[in-house]
């Protein structure tokens, strides 16, 4: 999309009304929302800059979970704007993605309004999350990122040992599983997927920032798990201090304590994330 093309765009999608808005104070920039709710912001000539607080600290996780600028082969469960996928891109050239994207509207609006450089190897597949990922061959990828919500709430399919499990077989030895999550004290809901996780993956480690450690405000926690590889991977911890919206690094015994007496949710108690209270991530 050209400059003088910069100008709102608003569409029915399958999940609500999207609308992609150009951010006014960068060049380049745009936010999708669905239903008033942020879903992405991209920068088309700057695919490293990464505005949200969520995003960014995923960033920071496919920056240290393998030497820097080695390709991988990347599972992206949900695509909204295809953030991700561009930073990768651009910070690891020659990494093969695909991204699986319920929504086939909006997948189609962000291809015809701001479509992936030509020639970038990132297939973007309109299909069921869940579904897709319980079909991928094992060993198949090196990091699998589930960033899945509809509307504002991650669906129960995806919540589970079932969905654990089928990441766990989809990941190479010493591979990843990163996902992010929203909730609030008492975090009965992130106690429950730390618990998912313990399960099937030996190391874990979690992302958030403190005002929602502390319990000030709803908010995005990220998970990163592996079967095999020891967690935090070198460099996290320093890269989160250092970054402009510091967050909190918990691994170990402060892990351990976190999830407490915490069960796995087995497949038939499948449940979706918390609702957002008013305001929380723009919903109104």
């Amino acid at each position: 999309m050209s400059e003088h093309e910069a100008i709102p765009v608003v569409r029915p999608v399958t999940f609500g009304t999207a609308r992609l808005l150009p951010d006014l104070d960068r060049d380049g920039g745009w936010l999708l929302t669905v239903d008033g709710a942020p879903q992405s912001y991209v920068d088309l000539r700057d695919p490293t800059h990464l505005e949200f607080e969520y995003t960014r600290r995923l960033g920071h996780v496919l920056d240290t979970v393998a030497p820097a600028g080695r390709p991988l082969d990347l599972l992206h469960l949900g695509g909204g704007a295809l953030t991700l996928p561009r930073y990768a891109a651009a910070t690891r050239p020659g990494s093969r993605q695909r991204v699986v994207e319920a929504d086939g509207p909006l997948a189609a609006l962000i291809a015809e309004q701001l479509p992936l450089p030509p020639g970038e190897p990132v297939e973007v597949l309109v299909g069921d999350a869940r579904e897709q990922l319980a079909a991928v061959p094992p060993g198949w990828y090196d990091l699998v990122v589930a960033d899945v919500f509809d509307r504002s709430r991650i669906p129960g399919p995806m919540t589970t040992l079932g969905c654990a499990r089928a990441a766990a077989r989809a990941l190479r030895p010493g591979g990843h599983y990163a996902v992010n999550l929203a909730d609030a004290a008492p975090f009965g809901f992130l106690r429950s997927q730390l618990a998912t996780l313990a399960a099937l993956f030996e190391h874990l480690c979690l992302i958030a920032e403190p005002a929602v450690l502390r319990g000030r405000r709803f908010g995005n926690l990220v998970l990163l798990a592996s079967a095999a590889a020891p967690l935090p991977p070198d460099g996290l911890a320093r890269r989160l201090a250092a970054d402009p919206f510091p967050a909190r690094l918990v691994a170990g015994g402060e892990l351990a304590r976190l999830t407490g007496g915490a069960r796995p949710v087995p497949d038939d108690a499948a449940r979706p994330s918390p609702l957002p209270p008013a305001g929380a991530f723009g919903v109104g």
